[in-house]
């Protein structure tokens, strides 16, 4: 009994940890783009289309205490950090550009900004996608032990 409620608090843990990681980041994101009037690029939009609803899920996750959520944040973690990368390298490599979504409108290069010369806005999304992915990596590792 005593194993199963220490499981069950590690759990919270970390899905609380992923809930917050992708409220942090969704807030994160809306404030760019609404109090500070930056217009995000085709590839943030798709950033933000696998965070948005990550808030949610893991929302109600964390309220049911619901360790096998994993089955749905994780392909969304995975995909929106596969876009992430994808937009950190046409923001930070030369040749890198002319993906085609990043064709038209708000070019997907611009750096609205540019914290300590590396940190940007997919860099950001890139590293609560990370954090979130690797929070649903180890309950998925941790509840196939049990």
């Amino acid at each position: 009994m005593e194993k199963e409620r220490i499981q069950s608090s590690q759990n919270a843990i970390l899905l609380y940890g992923a809930w917050f990681v992708a409220l942090i980041a969704t807030l994160g994101s809306l404030y760019f783009s609404e109090i500070k009037g930056f217009i995000p690029c085709e590839l943030c939009w798709y950033q933000r289309i696998a965070m948005y609803p990550l808030v949610l899920i893991l929302g109600i996750a964390t309220f049911r205490n619901d360790a096998k959520v994993f089955i749905y944040v994780l392909p969304l973690s995975l995909l929106g950090g596969s876009i992430s990368i994808l937009h950190y390298l046409e923001q930070k490599v030369p040749g890198f550009g002319g993906i085609k979504p990043c064709v038209s409108g708000v070019p997907c290069s611009s750096e609205y900004i540019n914290w300590f010369g590396f940190v940007t806005i997919p860099f950001l999304a890139l590293i609560a996608f990370i954090l979130i992915s690797v929070a649903m990596v180890v309950l998925v590792v941790k509840n196939k032990k049990d």
